[in-house]
């Protein structure tokens, strides 16, 4: 392999890679933000209430 497709080959790496870490933090912190708005009774901009 030459060294430029090494260093793609890493390049793309870290791109996946990093996106599904990124993905991953962003679902946790998605799921602890509306973790709250789903109690019974819950008031407020996001709550289910209608």
């Amino acid at each position: 392999m030459t060294a430029t497709a090494i260093v793609m080959m890493l390049v793309m790496m870290l791109a996946i890679w990093g996106g599904l870490v990124a993905a991953i933090i962003w679902l946790v912190r998605n799921d602890r933000s509306t973790a709250g708005n789903q109690a019974e009774g819950a008031t407020g901009r996001y709550s289910r209430d209608l």
